[in-house]
């Protein structure tokens, strides 16, 4: 099975730079797969999970949050740039639990707009890590 170099990049740290068969990513357009020999593109990325497929295209051997980002894919490699990454099973649901109930505090205290907009992202963000993690 034909391989494609895949790496994963957060603010903090490179998370994942290897070989696999399959990913799929949470585009802004719509979920899409990438394989070795993929058409060139470059995708704005949502909130959701990319699935990593190592050895096959029937198993998904990791599952990875990330909090959007972008694509850049090739021929040969894709590389992801994300906003956070964190594999779904570190993923400590109580601590996300007491993250949104702190954000949605604040969302209700806050006063200007962009103070709102920005606990409402963050809401947004820890509603889909729980999802994620369920």
């Amino acid at each position: 099975m034909t391989h494609i170099q895949f790496e994963l990049v957060s603010p903090e740290k490179k998370i994942m730079s290897e070989g696999v068969t399959m990913a799929v990513i949470p585009g802004t357009e719509g979920d899409f797969g990438v394989l070795a020999g993929h058409t060139p593109l470059i995708a704005t990325i949502k909130t959701g999970v990319v699935e990593i497929y190592r050895d096959n295209m029937n198993v998904c051997s990791d599952r990875i949050f990330i909090a959007g980002g972008f694509a850049d894919v090739s021929n040969e490699n894709c590389t992801i740039l994300a906003e956070q990454a964190i594999n779904v099973n570190d993923i400590d649901a109580g601590d996300v639990a007491k993250q949104l109930a702190d954000a949605e505090e604040n969302l209700s205290m806050a006063e200007g707009g962009a103070d709102k907009r920005r606990f409402q992202k963050r809401i947004d963000v820890l509603t889909a890590m729980q999802t994620a993690a369920a």
